[in-house]
């Protein structure tokens, strides 16, 4: 089932009453210059099981303990924003699986050799997802067979380092319009655009993994000991060239050097809802990040030695 995204951008005061979400907003009342009698306060209420992210963007946002504590029973996830409108933390349930223990231990003693192998298989899943982003993109056809070639060789690991091969040949040639665009977190625009897209598609694997019982900070490759979520980031990178030939859509739409607005974030959230292959069929991007992180888990637990994992689709 796809989940919604609430996005709240203004004041606002969330609470919890009969299960559902209460959002108030008082925009209005904050402003003096409008007339007390034509101050308003505006009301609704949403179904906490229909919500699966939301996201708070504004530092005069208010949130009630019940509604916090039934979010996290519903395995709803809190997103925060810092002042210049980034998403910088992520807030989820404890215990998003009956079987937390039993899956838990299933994970912990995961052999390496299984670890390198998996890693092998999201890398070179995403080396050949950079080479379709590359042709929807740009309808270069030498540089999608140079990119789904060298996906070929990636080895158990990625010993080799053919991620950071990819990259240095992908990044420069994904938007030729921009004359050799460097991707870097704390770049110039657009690099923004593509740091909000992949906190989104972070979360909502983050989502994914703590519903199917997992440790977010146990990674496969990722080790960092300041990371919490390891295992995030290394489920997240097939996903990134989907992600990416989307982003570059709205670049196209919007300017490359547009910073974060309302509408530009409507166009972003998108992202989560999108479509993505999943072997014979399609999926919502938040679909595809839970059956791709449930595949790991049968991997673990040894009923498969084959990640699910996302392809672009090429229309």
């Amino acid at each position: 089932m796809i989940k919604q995204t609430l996005y709240f951008g203004n004041p606002a005061y969330l609470s919890l009453t009969n299960k559902q979400l209460v959002w108030k907003s008082a925009e209005n009342n904050q402003d003096k210059k409008i007339p007390v009698f034509l101050r308003q306060e505006t009301e609704r209420t949403i179904n906490i099981e229909d919500v699966g992210f939301i996201i708070l963007d504004h530092s005069q946002i208010t949130l009630t303990q019940r509604l916090m504590s039934e979010l996290m029973e519903c395995n709803v996830v809190l997103m925060t924003c810092d002042p210049s409108h980034h998403p910088n933390g992520l807030f989820l349930a404890l215990n998003g699986n009956t079987l937390l223990t039993e899956r838990h231990q299933t994970q912990v003693t995961a052999s390496i050799p299984l670890k390198k192998n998996l890693w092998a298989q999201i890398i070179t899943r995403k080396i050949y997802n950079q080479a379709c982003s590359l042709k929807l993109s740009t309808g270069l056809t030498d540089e999608y067979r140079y990119l789904a070639k060298l996906s070929k060789t990636v080895k158990a690991g990625d010993l080799t380092n053919r991620e950071a091969m990819a990259a240095s040949f992908y990044w420069p040639r994904l938007m030729p319009e921009l004359g050799g665009f460097i991707r870097m977190r704390e770049g110039f625009p657009p690099n923004n655009f593509f740091n909000y897209a992949y906190a989104l598609l972070r979360a909502s694997v983050a989502r994914a993994i703590v519903s199917t019982g997992l440790i977010p900070s146990l990674g496969l490759h990722h080790k960092n000991k300041y990371n919490a979520f390891c295992l995030a980031d290394d489920m997240m990178e097939a996903f990134r060239p989907a992600v990416d030939a989307e982003v570059v859509k709205i670049i196209r739409k919007h300017g490359a050097d547009r910073e974060l607005d309302t509408e530009l974030k409507k166009d972003l959230l998108g992202i989560l809802t999108m479509d993505v292959k999943m072997e014979k069929d399609k999926s919502p991007l938040m679909v595809a990040c839970t059956r791709s992180v449930r595949s790991l888990y049968n991997c673990f637990e040894g009923s498969t030695r084959k990640l699910l994992l996302p392809g672009l689709i090429m229309e």
